[in-house]
């Protein structure tokens, strides 16, 4: 039998659903469709443990969308597969040429670069960053040195250099709304999953 795709989706979170059983009822509903959608992106249960919400994280975001935050990301792929149901303002300088001109001519990435043109512009925005430890880093830098305020950072970039101090350091930004895939996994697949289920959760 031949399924559309929303009775697709419907039986994944069922499966889904299942799957994590009686575990779903210790985990903050608020945070749950976020992880459920994340399982169903990777189809890895591993995130049903390694997924931290730092406390009110996704409130406070959709808050700040609701009154015109940006979304800020670190690759194309990402800006293009957030949902673009609603009036969000989603912004990536990563293929800027300004920006691939100053990465070259400072010898840093591109990833980088963006980011600290982000920050100049929209110091309070929303950060996703799904690839790039580099972008990460220098986001916590930034905060920092009191740069930046972002209304909430995804910090859950994948791979083996640097990805797990970037989300340290991540970690260590008590004061900033933050949603962190602990361990080397994560991606852009596991950052779009996180930002649609804080869009889809403003219906």
């Amino acid at each position: 039998m031949i399924l559309q795709p929303q009775e697709i989706e419907r039986e994944s979170m069922r499966i889904i659903q299942e799957a994590i059983g009686e575990r779903s009822a210790s985990i903050d509903p608020v945070n749950l469709p976020a992880i459920k959608r994340v399982i169903h992106a990777t189809a890895d249960f591993d995130f049903l443990h390694t997924l931290y919400f730092s406390p009110n994280a996704i409130p406070l975001a959709r808050e700040a969308i609701k009154s015109g935050t940006p979304i800020i990301t670190d690759t194309l792929m990402l800006a293009s597969g957030i949902s673009k149901r609603y009036s969000t303002t989603i912004i990536c300088h990563v293929s800027d040429e300004d920006v691939k001109a100053e990465a070259h001519s400072r010898n840093i990435t591109r990833s980088t670069v963006s980011i600290e043109h982000s920050v100049r512009d929209y110091p309070g925005a929303i950060y996703a960053i799904g690839n790039a430890p580099t972008a990460l880093i220098r986001l916590c830098e930034l905060i920092r040195e009191g740069r930046a305020k972002p209304a909430l950072v995804v910090g859950v970039p994948v791979g083996f250099v640097n990805v797990i101090e970037a989300k340290n350091m991540l970690a260590s930004l008590t004061e900033t709304p933050r949603i962190i895939a602990h361990g080397r996994k994560g991606g852009t697949t596991v950052a779009c999953a996180i930002i649609n289920a804080i869009l889809y959760g403003l219906e």
